[in-house]
């Protein structure tokens, strides 16, 4: 008996000398980032602005069911986050997970430069209109590739009549950057090559996508 108890014993030792090394060499960081989802591993995202997109997430998921739309994906566009970084998430709603994330822009509010942020919703102002969006059919416009939105909300009721699309632009960068990036005129805008990620799941969706701008 005495001798299981020492060999139990000595088996914890090297068990927690193994954790150790494994913290201090980093490699069980890599080991764990092997067992999280792939989201979690891909996209850097703060613990408050996770939180957020969970609640918001929660809510879309209802307002789909309620509402028949895509209940399987929905896009989601957090305002506080700076514009260099990733803040447009394509959320898988049946895994609770981020699918995807790019970069966008937020509207200038006819200044040369928007410092901070400013919404608004009347024909004109130049500026982002927070709230929910349905996406709607696709069209070659100014800028290419284009997606109609109609605002669902009194605070971006408006879009439709604003000329308010998903479009993008090459003046958006591909992945993250120091500082922000260019600024809209009220159009969430990204880049190319992230809306031709996001075009076949709005146009092979056979029920409207949800886009959620919040702040």
């Amino acid at each position: 008996m005495k001798r299981i108890i020492a060999t139990l014993l000595f088996i914890l030792f090297l068990s927690g000398i193994a954790s150790a090394w494994l913290n201090l060499s980093g490699e069980g960081k890599k080991l764990k980032s092997l067992y999280l989802p792939k989201s979690a591993a891909r996209f850097e995202i703060s613990k408050s602005s996770l939180r957020k997109l969970k609640l918001k997430a929660f809510e879309a998921r209802a307002f789909t069911l309620r509402n028949k739309y895509n209940d399987r994906i929905c896009f989601l566009i957090d305002m506080s986050i700076g514009s260099g970084q990733n803040r447009f998430f394509v959320y898988d709603l049946k895994n609770d997970t981020i699918q995807n994330a790019g970069l966008v822009t937020h509207g200038r509010c006819n200044e040369n430069w928007l410092e901070g942020r400013k919404y608004g919703n009347h024909v004109e102002c130049g500026c982002t209109s927070l709230g929910k969006y349905r996406i709607g059919n696709s069209y070659n416009g100014r800028f290419g590739l284009a997606f109609k939105l109609y605002g669902l909300e009194p605070t971006n009721d408006k879009a439709f009549e604003r000329f308010v699309v998903l479009h993008s632009h090459e003046c958006v960068p591909a992945t993250e950057v120091r500082g922000e990036i260019c600024q809209s005129d009220g159009c969430p805008t990204v880049s190319p090559g992230f809306l031709q990620q996001l075009k076949p799941m709005i146009t092979l969706s056979k029920k409207p996508v949800l886009l959620w701008i919040y702040e």
